[in-house]
């Protein structure tokens, strides 16, 4: 029989987040898997939405963004994430940060390159970088707190070191991570001429005395760095794929190149409600932390509840539970029991490791969802225990 597809589509598995979305809709599980919205958005973005459809907005927009988005994205970067941004020269409007991700590699990697990305990762960051043809190397944060072990970041590094990968805030962890942290890690990418890939699409939502910082923004990195981010997590629109990747006039040829191929361009009526959301008062970002700060302090309290060790997120809308306790083979076990028999519905940790070992024991839920939607996965997580006891009899 011929080998009739590609060896690399052998090297990793299906969206295990998005498959556990289509097994909790099959079962009428309550859905903490993938961290999408179940709520509106802002009415702001539906109205100028439709208005971009009534003024005809219809057709191709330039195939890197529309005008009037990508000054709303460089005025954004320039006064939120801090550093230079020009809009005819630096911003690529992708379909999402997924787009933006998967564009950026195949722009600067080439065969035989190595990437870096901590573990745990959001789970496309390996794909990418296999499709891209170089290999990860992976470094782990560190329980509890998922720290940073710097002597084995740094012994990551190598010749053929071409990019690191960097997500904060955190996916799945919540992790934010410090200037120091990434002023560590700005030297390395220096001593090493080596780019830094970032995902930033959770930067407005951040809790406590954390603060966002952009790699891009510290000495030395404003040319080495790809800054990758989106509207889907701040503003609840994760179906209109807006996102947009921030480099160097040098690196944004190479990825603009990519992305025409790749998908040629974003919905056009969305690119110009987009721009509406860009340009939202301080308010709307208070709002929202305030939101999902409510929202993490209700999804922390059931899990606890039901006997669950967790840690309270710094960012992000995930929160990661410990179910090593409950007496199940693996997180897999443990994830099939909450989703079959309790009815809520969260993600294996090991879908987010390469030593899948490291996650064994972990399952992530989300918060992004609606007050009644976390209210009745508390009410099924209350009945956690006496399942368990009927499962042991």
């Amino acid at each position: 029989m011929p080998t009739d597809v590609s060896a690399r589509t052998g090297l990793f598995t299906e969206s295990v987040i998005r498959e556990m979305t289509r097994r909790a809709l099959k079962v009428g599980a309550v859905n903490l898997a993938q961290g999408f919205p179940d709520f509106a958005a802002p009415a702001e973005l539906k109205e100028a939405a439709k208005r971009a459809i009534d003024e005809d907005f219809n057709q191709y927009a330039i195939t890197h963004g529309s005008p009037n988005f990508r000054r709303a994205i460089a005025d954004k970067v320039r006064s939120f994430n801090g550093f230079a941004c020009d809009p005819d020269l630096n911003v690529t409007v992708t379909c999402g940060a997924t787009e933006a991700m998967i564009a950026a590699m195949l722009a600067v990697i080439n065969p035989g390159d190595e990437v870096i990305i901590f573990e745990p990762f959001y789970e496309n960051y390996g794909p990418d970088v296999i499709l891209a043809g170089a290999t990860p190397r992976y470094v782990a944060l560190r329980d509890p707190n998922f720290s940073i072990d710097h002597a084995e970041l740094e012994a990551a590094f190598g010749p053929r070191t071409k990019a690191i990968v960097i997500n904060t805030p955190h996916n799945p962890s919540g992790k934010v991570f410090t200037r120091a942290e990434l002023e560590k890690i700005a030297a390395l990418c220096i001593r090493h001429d080596t780019l830094a890939i970032t995902d930033e699409i959770y930067e407005h939502i951040i809790f406590g005395g954390a603060r966002h910082v952009s790699i891009a923004s510290l000495p030395g990195m404003a040319d080495r760095t790809i800054t990758i981010s989106g509207l889907s997590k701040t503003y609840s629109i994760t179906g209109w794929r807006l996102a947009y990747a921030i480099a160097c006039e040098r690196l944004t040829s190479a990825i603009r190149k990519v992305h025409d191929f790749l998908t040629v361009g974003a919905p056009h009526p969305l690119q110009e409600a987009g721009a509406v959301a860009l340009r939202l008062p301080e308010s709307f970002y208070a709002q929202l932390t305030s939101m999902y700060e409510r929202k993490r302090a209700a999804l922390y309290d059931a899990l606890c509840g039901a006997g669950l060790k967790c840690t309270k997120p710094d960012g992000a809308y995930y929160i990661i539970a410990e179910i090593g306790g409950l007496g199940f083979q693996d997180d897999f076990a443990a994830a099939a029991f909450m989703l079959d028999e309790v009815g809520v519905a969260g993600v294996p940790g090991s879908s987010f490791y390469h030593r899948a070992e490291l996650g064994h024991r972990k399952l992530r839920f989300t918060f992004s969802k609606s007050d009644q939607t976390i209210a009745a996965a508390a009410d099924r997580l209350r009945h956690l225990s006496e399942k368990l006891a009927a499962r042991s009899r």
